[in-house]
């Protein structure tokens, strides 16, 4: 097993603060260290990068090596304003501009029950806003105002690399039934029984709400709860590379995603706003 490379800034036993601005890889990142949890989030692209309450292991995979620019593979990249690839631009960045791009802390507090944190990005006329609740559970909000006199479309997703033991050995219940789209085949499917990505997997599935990450190398269940968002994506490359990324590193994570507006963009009216969310907690 790999250790989460973030994992290095809580090595140290002197008595730290709760939060910590700290150079890495050439990003700003923000080490959060509470009795309830660790944690590391970058201000490029608002993103968890880091997520472990005390006594488990890491909930969240991340790449050791991260490009000099572009996007951090890992965590849980904000894909914004589009998911995917932009559906006229083909230069346009896959995923959006939002992981691209430096965000704003508004604010960061801690309690007893962990710490919340708000970014804010502001982008033409939008706004949208990451609210993040992180102690014995993990709980993110995304919230998109559109500000224009005019219409717009939205397609966005919280796409989560949970981190596992083996990829092949974890199930994922709670999407029997689900009708979905196999990206893969390029046709319909129907879930039966538990999913197992072994050898590759990328579906969307018309699901939301709760279903369970069971990781038997770990010992250990993840109920990911993607809220009313409408999809739920599930994606591992298989035998196939990813830049950047080793073959022994692909064998430890799995992607559960909320996603919106993937298949039919969600249309927004000036002044309206979207929702999505994503959270976890390990199962009793």
């Amino acid at each position: 097993m790999h250790e989460h490379p973030l994992q290095r800034f809580f090595k140290s036993l002197r008595e730290q603060p709760v939060f910590a601005w700290e150079r890495y890889q050439m990003r700003d990142v923000l080490v959060i260290d509470h009795p309830l949890c660790q944690a590391v989030f970058s201000r490029q692209g608002a993103q968890l990068l880091h997520f472990q309450p005390r006594g488990q292991k890491p909930w969240l995979w991340c790449a050791a090596k991260w490009p000099h620019v572009g996007a951090i593979r890992g965590g849980v990249p904000v894909c914004w304003p589009w998911y995917g690839r932009h559906p006229s631009e083909n230069a346009w960045p896959s995923h959006g501009w939002a992981r691209l791009l430096d965000w704003k802390l508004l604010d960061s507090s801690s309690a007893e029950d962990g710490v919340r944190l708000h970014w804010q990005l502001q982008l033409c006329d939008w706004q949208v806003d990451l609210h993040a609740h992180l102690g014995e559970r993990m709980e993110l909000r995304l919230s998109t105002e559109h500000q224009d006199d005019m219409p717009c479309q939205l397609s966005q997703a919280l796409h989560a690399y949970w981190r596992i033991g083996d990829v092949g050995e974890i199930a994922l219940s709670g999407l029997e039934g689900a009708q979905g789209y196999d990206q893969l085949s390029r046709q319909s499917c129907q879930q039966e029984g538990e999913l197992r990505v072994d050898g590759g997997c990328q579906r969307v599935f018309q699901h939301d709400g709760e279903l369970q990450l069971k990781d038997h190398a770990w010992q250990r269940e993840l109920c990911i709860d993607t809220g009313d968002s409408g999809d739920t994506v599930v994606w591992h490359p298989g035998a196939r590379p990813l830049l950047g990324v080793t073959w022994d590193e692909i064998s430890e994570f799995v992607c559960v995603e909320a996603a919106a507006g993937g298949t039919d963009s969600l249309h927004l009216a000036p002044g309206e706003k979207a929702h999505l969310s994503l959270q976890a907690w390990a199962a009793a």
